[in-house]
């Protein structure tokens, strides 16, 4: 993705970031621009792009999910209050984390819209139009599963706005049909996009076949969720995928690179212009004033609590990849225990260490000068996908056992722990397999949504939960987040809001 672009059309701004370079092409407007395949590239680029800004996954949208999860909660107490809201389920309909990052997706949208459109335009072969148009429609379906799984039901919208004011009364499509719409555009991406690509930043044929498997185990079709992910798998050689052999690897920016995992990332360059491009993360979940990575430290936001490092079993090696227990002050080093000795807004608790260690940053800005490339989906989660879907449809299955097995067997790194699974009763498999995942997939922003498919709340969020009890939390309403405030007042076709806003 080596273009810059920006369409400047009816208020929607597209924008892209580049792997290598950016190139000011200017204000267009769509009419007369599509000419060639580079053009739908190039607008399919800006989707993409969007999705690196400080308002999507390099601080809102990313923030947000974690703090509502079980497993990162709130470290500085001075932070804003927008943040602390989320993990304190106080939120309103003015939350600020909410209403930076809803117009950020739904300009991710127009632009893959923008493209979708713009194709027909041009004068090409199909199988050549329908390979890039076919990453506008996995992008559209990333972008939608996103707000479908955190708002229910929204506004679907999939062709270019070109009458404003029908864009501004438009009103919300159920949530199952957006879903419908969401597994239409991803089976599009599976039939046109190769087996590979040169970047696993842009999506392959593999990335919109797991997203299926997901899709379809988040609504409850598990039989379609294991064929999807049986898919994955049997086509393991074909897509170039594979387990990486140290899992420290996968949270290296120069190990990364070449991993067989990833099956999509969002690509961060290390360069930004204001807040495209800026990668928060180390900054959010870094320790304050730690001198051990040379970035100037982190902000102690987003911390696991205490519990979530008390209760992993050390003998996983995943816990010392996953967790930083110690931080340099003043050329010493300290355990986690004194941080706030060293910074009064610190906080005496191990912290991530998976957007900190490895994550090639410049020593500017807390370390928002990153290359580092965030992994949306890897194939150690479609095995726990294909794991779990099975056991719905067949319990005591050893194919989904092995599933499993091969995941724990890298987490065990030499050591006797986690150890092979045998023998479960299905509800026992299904706790493990939730288990599982949260500790593979820990503080990769995926356990909130587990939280809310699985509805575990009343069960995470309790007094003998990993953050201790979580009083605010009504079922009746934080499984859903509240339309954003503003809309609702520009637009009163969106009411009624979610339950209890």
């Amino acid at each position: 993705m080596k273009k810059y672009v920006v369409f400047l059309f009816l208020g929607f701004a597209l924008a892209s970031c580049s792997d290598l370079v950016e190139e000011p092409v200017g204000v267009l407007a769509p009419d007369g621009f599509f000419k060639t395949p580079s053009d739908i590239q190039t607008a399919t680029n800006a989707a993409f792009g969007h999705m690196v800004h400080e308002d999507f996954w390099g601080r809102k949208m990313s923030l947000t999910l974690m703090l509502r999860s079980d497993m990162v909660a709130i470290g500085d107490p001075t932070t804003a209050r927008r943040r602390i809201d989320h993990d304190e389920f106080t939120v309103a309909a003015d939350n600020g984390m909410i209403e930076g990052y809803w117009l950020r997706v739904y300009q991710i949208i127009s632009a893959a819209n923008q493209a979708i459109a713009g194709a027909e335009q041009v004068n090409a072969a199909a199988e050549v139009k329908n390979a890039i148009t076919a990453q506008a429609y996995f992008a559209r379906a990333f972008a939608y599963f996103h707000l479908v799984r955190q708002f229910g039901d929204i506004p679907y919208i999939n062709t270019p706005i070109t009458d404003l004011a029908a864009a501004s009364s438009v009103s919300k499509t159920p949530a199952a049909e957006v879903y419908a719409n969401i597994i239409a555009d991803l089976e599009f991406a599976k039939q046109w996009l190769p087996d590979t690509q040169e970047s696993r930043s842009i999506p392959a044929r593999s990335a919109a076949h797991a997203y299926l498997s997901l899709v379809h185990l988040t609504m409850g079709n598990y039989q379609m969720a294991y064929d999807e992910a049986k898919g994955v798998i049997d086509n393991e050689d074909t897509y170039n995928l594979g387990l990486e052999d140290d899992f420290q690897d996968l949270f290296d920016a120069v190990a990364i690179e070449s991993s067989r995992e990833p099956l999509f990332t969002l690509d961060f360059i290390g360069a930004s212009d204001g807040d495209d491009g800026r990668d928060y993360q180390a900054a959010l979940t870094g320790i304050r004033g730690d001198e051990q990575y040379g970035y100037g430290g982190g902000w102690s936001v987003g911390v696991p609590s205490l519990d979530v490092y008390r209760s992993w079993d050390g003998r996983d090696y995943r816990k010392s990849v996953s967790l930083d227990t110690t931080a340099v002050y003043n050329g010493v080093t300290e355990t986690y225990e004194v941080f706030m000795n060293f910074n009064t807004r610190a906080v005496n608790r191990p912290h991530i260490a998976k957007y900190t260690r490895r994550f090639g940053a410049t020593a500017t800005g807390n370390g928002r000068g990153s290359n580092y490339n965030y992994m949306m989906m890897r194939y150690a989660e479609v095995l726990l996908i294909a794991a779990e879907a099975l056991n719905e449809i067949s319990p005591g299955s050893t194919e989904a056992e092995g599933y499993v097995n091969r995941v724990r067997a890298r987490a065990r790194n030499g050591s006797s722990f986690p150890a092979d699974v045998s023998g479960l009763s299905q509800d026992a498999f299904r706790e493990l397999v939730l288990e599982d995942r949260k500790w593979e997939l820990a503080f990769e922003v995926k356990r909130w949504y587990d939280i809310a498919r699985r509805r575990l709340a009343d069960e995470v969020f309790a007094a003998d939960g990993l953050e201790g009890a979580k009083p605010n939390f009504d079922a009746a309403q934080d499984y859903l987040f509240p339309l954003p405030a503003d809309e609702l007042s520009r637009n009163p076709n969106l009411a009624p809001q979610n339950p209890g806003y």
